[in-house]
């Protein structure tokens, strides 16, 4: 099973295509929707909704992926859950990045404070993370000087921030799946 975090823009037609191509790894793939503008309700609601997801399935290895802001919350939600987790062009910071966009980006950075101290060295290598050399949205350099340290990152030198095409990374995607 594969659980899909769409980003801030939830009702593109890209994320449909994403699930599609994922299906290449997994037939079972979900769509986890959350609202994007309220952060603390989104949190509790992704929590709830992945621990639904996870108790109807009997994959052993379920994976949760997300794109931009979807990619913030399949780090955190994947650790609270001891599911790996892929990141592509995650938005690491929300409420610097977000204002005038969402109603309280202040709450990302509360939740952010919230979160297990150093929980990136105790999620360590259980995230796999793609960044785009020409993604327009995210400073991708900090997202890797971030997030190196502790997961493997893929460069990828095609794909805008929204990463339409993910076929050049569906081996990649699975073989971390399975690992």
């Amino acid at each position: 099973m594969i659980l899909y975090l769409h980003g801030f823009d939830a009702t593109s037609p890209g994320n449909h295509e994403k699930m599609r191509q994922l299906q290449f790894i997994d037939k079972d793939v979900r769509l986890v929707s959350y609202s994007t503008q309220y952060p603390k309700h989104d949190l509790q609601q992704l929590l709830n909704e992945v621990s639904r997801q996870l108790q109807e399935s009997d994959d052993p290895a379920p994976l949760i992926l997300g794109v931009g802001l979807g990619a913030f919350w399949a780090e955190r939600i994947g650790f609270l859950n001891g599911l790996k987790s892929v990141l592509i062009n995650p938005n690491l910071s929300p409420e610097s990045n977000m204002v005038g966009k969402i109603d309280r980006p202040e709450e990302y950075a509360d939740i952010a404070s919230k979160c297990v101290a150093s929980f990136r060295s105790k999620n360590e290598a259980k995230a796999l993370v793609i960044l785009s050399r020409s993604d327009d949205v995210n400073n991708n350099a900090q997202a890797f000087d971030a997030l190196s340290d502790y997961y493997q990152v893929i460069w990828d030198e095609d794909q805008p921030h929204k990463f339409p095409v993910l076929a050049s990374h569906l081996s990649e995607i699975a073989d971390f799946k399975l690992d």
